[in-house]
């Protein structure tokens, strides 16, 4: 099937559930619930999953399906498996922080393919599919053309995961190379780097729906999205980093130096 339908339904399906999370932001009703892991989770997240699944399945009841809040729905076309975040950033949506996202990607054959991150709060759809480029907001977007680290801005999440995820000594060394460097950043981060307005994006842990949307985005952006190791297009490497084509030698030979 064209890549386009895909990514239609991938569009449609995080916007929906990106209006529905509205109408829980900023509300002080919105208390979240702990799971085993100790994340948050909210009504929002599960009503936005639950949005997300109905639509797929309406339109692809064999595929298979892995949500953060719902675990995996095998399916019957094992080839095909959506990979969903409802809220991605949970504890800055408790908190009124506009930045969270709904993830919606599609892995074919093992290979991400196709993905939308919408960011409710501030309106705004970034999305890709191989071959049919990466749009914000229905505008065509590229990864800067910063040629030096020290000349770009690097976004982290949270400061104390890198040394609680035993990566403090390679996030010294590429903050020191950095000009500079900004947090609050989850998904939106990734999605900063894919539109030009940041170079290099950090996660020391990382799931797969975190990262489901973003092989597409970044490559169609002209940027890489991978592992630590400078493996493009994987999410199941239990970390990530975003960054441009043109930086990822420098930033791959700030990580590994010992």
């Amino acid at each position: 099937m064209d890549l386009r339908t895909y990514l239609d339904l991938a569009v449609d399906a995080a916007y929906e559930a990106g209006r529905l999370t509205l109408g829980y932001f900023g509300s002080s009703s919105v208390r979240p619930d702990f799971k085993e892991d100790e994340t948050p989770v909210t009504v929002a997240d599960r009503e936005a999953e639950e949005l997300i699944r109905a639509k797929i399945r309406a339109r692809f009841p064999e595929h298979s399906i892995v949500g953060e809040e719902y675990g995996v729905d095998a399916g019957t076309d094992g080839s095909h498996r959506w990979i969903v975040d409802p809220i991605d950033g949970t504890k800055a949506f408790v908190r009124g922080v506009p930045l969270y996202a709904v993830l919606v990607g599609l892995e074919i054959e093992g290979t991400c393919e196709v993905g939308a991150a919408y960011f409710p709060a501030l309106d705004e759809m970034l999305c890709a599919a191989t071959g049919l480029g990466c749009r914000l907001n229905g505008r065509t977007v590229h990864v800067s053309d910063t040629r030096r680290l020290s000349d770009g801005i690097t976004c982290f999440t949270a400061a104390n995961d890198f040394e609680k995820y035993g990566r403090q000594d390679e996030w010294r060394r590429v903050l020191a190379a950095s000009g500079d460097a900004r947090g609050w950043s989850d998904a939106y981060g990734h999605a900063l780097v894919a539109t030009g307005r940041a170079d290099a994006m950090l996660d020391p842990s990382l799931k797969p729906w975190d990262g489901g949307p973003f092989p597409p985005i970044l490559r169609e952006a002209g940027g890489y999205f991978g592992d630590w190791s400078g493996n493009e297009g994987t999410i199941h490497a239990d970390e990530a980093l975003s960054t441009t084509a043109l930086l990822l030698p420098e930033v791959l030979d700030i990580i590994r130096t010992k």
